[in-house]
């Protein structure tokens, strides 16, 4: 398998991403609004049958902030590949920041929180490690079929 190495074609997908990201980071109302009650269901159903409290919404909310940003820093890494961790972490923060800020001052029924900047940024570095894992996985590879 190979990934394609053309930063180009990765700063534009990194571009694209930023569309459907913008539109549930800035939706009038939470994007799991609709789910509360189920989620809140199905988490007590959990909690009955073994699964830990710490197991909670606020869990399940910081991991979905991680799983968000995960494909941000996984892109972000690809298209600029001479970056360094913490540079791709710091895009994160500051794409994170900028969300954070746009719902600060425009959203009413969403919330600014420092949590959001952390799990946002920490989702973003674990996309870069995923990559630079994978990258080197295949650089393995390679180097074994070759006889190297």
């Amino acid at each position: 398998m190979r990934i394609p190495d053309n930063p180009r074609l990765w700063r534009a997908v990194l571009v694209a991403m930023l569309v459907p990201l913008a539109l549930v980071a800035f939706w009038p109302s939470p994007v799991d609004e609709p789910l509360q009650g189920d989620l809140a269901n199905l988490l007590r159903f959990l909690h009955a049958h073994g699964i830990p409290t710490w197991f909670n919404y606020q869990f399940v909310e910081a991991s979905a902030n991680v799983a968000l940003f995960i494909p941000l820093g996984a892109v972000a890494a690809l298209a600029y590949p001479g970056k360094r961790l913490w540079q791709i972490g710091i895009l994160g923060l500051i794409v994170s920041g900028c969300i954070e800020l746009g719902q600060l001052l425009f959203l009413h029924n969403r919330f600014a929180s420092a949590l959001d900047l952390v799990t946002n940024t920490g989702g973003a570095v674990i996309g870069a490690l995923l990559v630079a894992a994978a990258l080197k996985r295949l650089q393995a590879g390679r180097w074994s079929a070759a006889g190297l």
